[in-house]
């Protein structure tokens, strides 16, 4: 916002003004957009007077009005080294600071311009920017409310207090900030841009692509709002149009790094993955730095087989913000291959999955052939499973203390130290092992087994955001056949699924008994099969080497099971099926149902 200088009076002729009457004149030329004559008289005036306030204030209110931000600087600092009780000149100094990209600077005028008057709306306005520029979104929150309470009608401040709130995760209130800002301002395209961010956060997505639908509408070269609305059809599956959009943005935006993110995201839910592959390095040429951007890089190029170059690109999941609870920093080196292991002790630790844990725990033997001592440090519930793991001197729980080592190297780095390809894979299975009293423990709690024994699972964690991997038991529940027992391998019981469960003794399940994963293991090897989704059940069963099936979502892109392969490189046996279209789960259990009949020879 600007400042508005009051009308002057009328000049008579600048030949026989007085200084007063010269700068009366100067801001009267001001006043009528005659910004070059102002100027001139006031640089006149400075010549004869060089602390002239009102000359330094106006020249300086002009040099930032016209782009000269350092200039502008220079002469507001003598104005308020010359009268610093003016609030005016403060504000005005910390706007052509915040222009030079030197916010502390500029927050410490504005912070002087509130101190002189109270009511200074703008100067509360733009002190709001500029906290949310320095994370301190709270205080930049108080900043807003306070121009609302002394200018209830502004839509620009109702849209800026909704960013803020948004950045605080308080998308409830950002979504009625930005409505009453709409309200205020019927044809604000921002504020309906806005708005769709907060709904998709609120998982409203259909309503989110309504809001970008309007800002569209009322600016069609809107490229974020073009961006954002493929951002919504992706949430909501549609990403041939998701597709669409980005390319809208690009090409209204060629430099959208964040657009040609998306676009490989789209072009992946798409399976056109060479494509996706191109748009994310378009994207990386443009923001070396982006994280998901590299992330995303790296499972493509991990699905079609380039592992050299994939690996190297994994680890730029460490710079994730939803990786930052599983990063470690160590006072020891990393080791990713470089150094010598012989007579050293290594610790290998895991990271966020389960299942990431039980699938690479199997390079603890590969690094205790270098002459490691080898600890491992892994979730608590697989500790019971892993202490006696071939390779490991000492495993430890997370969280616990640490013993002394040399080096260290998260378990999902270790395909990147050793160099894995797709032919040096450590597939020697089985790498773990039940505990053979807890299968005798789990042997008395079944039956006396005269049919086959089929353990099954069908949702994955609760925790996971948007989770395309699972299907509700309603949908699993045709396999389920007298010809065979069934037993639920399912820990955790999603919800909406316990009534339905408790309805079918045909399924037998023991969630609440199984303790942890050796738990879990003792109870797979008493299956003849195990069918399920990809959840770490999938991973005990591969790691111990008991025949399991494995039930792939369409949108899934989990390098680890590559691209229409129906086996796996990282567990023999393991057999996988897919979702042919997005959803489709009917068609994949109508298949395994047949494929379990002929398995077994069922009904001969």
């Amino acid at each position: 916002m600007r400042p508005v200088f009051p009308l002057a009076r009328t000049p008579g002729r600048a030949s026989t003004l007085t200084v007063p009457q010269a700068m009366q004149h100067a801001l009267a030329a001001y006043q009528r957009g005659e910004r070059v004559e102002a100027e001139r008289l006031c640089r006149l005036l400075l010549d004869v007077k060089p602390d002239y306030f009102d000359a330094l204030f106006l020249s300086g209110i002009i040099a930032e009005q016209t782009g000269r931000a350092e200039e502008a600087v220079e002469l507001l600092s003598r104005a308020v080294k010359l009268n610093p009780n003016i609030a005016d000149a403060h504000y005005n100094r910390g706007v052509a600071l915040g222009e030079l990209k030197r916010p502390a600077e500029a927050l410490e005028s504005y912070e002087r311009a509130i101190a002189l008057k109270p009511d200074h709306a703008d100067a509360h306005y733009n002190r709001g920017l500029l906290l949310v520029q320095l994370d301190r979104t709270t205080q930049a929150l108080e900043s807003y409310d306070r121009v609302i309470a002394l200018k209830p009608d502004s839509a620009e401040v109702y849209n800026n207090r909704g960013i803020a709130l948004s950045r605080l995760q308080r998308y409830v209130e950002a979504l009625a900030s930005y409505e009453r800002a709409i309200a205020l301002k019927p044809d604000y395209a921002r504020a309906y841009n806005n708005r769709g961010v907060a709904l998709v956060e609120l998982d409203r997505p259909t309503e989110a692509l309504e809001s970008y639908n309007r800002a569209i509408a009322l600016k069609p070269d809107y490229a974020e709002a073009h961006n954002n609305r493929g951002i919504a059809l992706g949430e909501l599956d549609r990403p041939a149009e998701a597709l669409e959009s980005y390319e809208r943005t690009i090409a209204l935006d060629p430099n959208n790094a964040e657009a040609f993110y998306n676009r490989g995201n789209a072009l992946r839910d798409l399976h056109r993955h060479a494509e996706a592959v191109d748009s994310y390095e378009r994207a990386l040429a443009l923001k070396p730095d982006h994280a998901s951007a590299h992330w995303n890089l790296a499972d493509c190029r991990l699905l079609l087989g380039d592992f050299a170059r994939g690996w190297l690109e994994y680890e730029w999941r460490w710079k994730l913000e939803q990786r930052n609870n599983a990063r470690r920093d160590f006072e020891q080196a990393l080791w990713l291959g470089a150094q010598t292991l012989e007579g050293r002790t290594i610790l290998l630790h895991s990271e966020l999955g389960l299942g990431d844990t039980l699938q690479f725990c199997r390079y603890a033997k590969e690094v205790a052939a270098l002459g490691a001592k080898v600890l491992l440090e892994v979730q608590p519930a697989l500790l019971p499973l892993l202490a006696d793991l071939e390779g490991v001197t000492h495993a430890v729980a997370r969280g616990a203390a640490l013993p002394a080592f040399d080096y260290h190297c998260p378990l999902m780095s270790l395909p990147l130290a050793f160099k894995t390809d797709s032919r040096t894979i450590p597939a020697d299975i089985p790498y773990l092992r039940s505990d053979a009293a807890r299968v005798a423990a789990w042997q008395e709690k079944l039956p006396k087994k005269n049919k086959p024994r089929i353990g099954v699972v069908w949702s994955g964690s609760r925790l996971l955001k948007n989770d395309k991997r699972s299907m509700a038991l309603a949908e699993m529940l045709p396999l389920v056949r007298d010809w065979a027992e069934w037993v639920s391998l399912q820990k955790e019981v999603p919800e909406t699924d316990s009534a339905l469960l408790a309805s079918r003794p045909d399924l037998r399940q023991f969630g609440g008994e199984l303790k942890d994963f050796a738990d879990t293991a003792a109870l797979v090897e008493l299956m003849d099969l195990v069918v399920t989704v990809d959840t770490s059940v999938a991973h005990v069963a591969g790691a111990i080497g008991k025949p399991v099936w494995i039930l792939l979502a369409f949108n899934q892109h989990d390098w680890r099971w590559m691209l229409d392969r129906e086996d796996s490189m990282w567990y023999p046996t393991a057999r996988l099926f897919r979702q042919s279209a997005n959803g489709d789960w009917a068609s994949v259990i109508s298949h395994v149902g047949k494929e379990l009949v002929r398995h077994f020879g069922a009904g001969r």
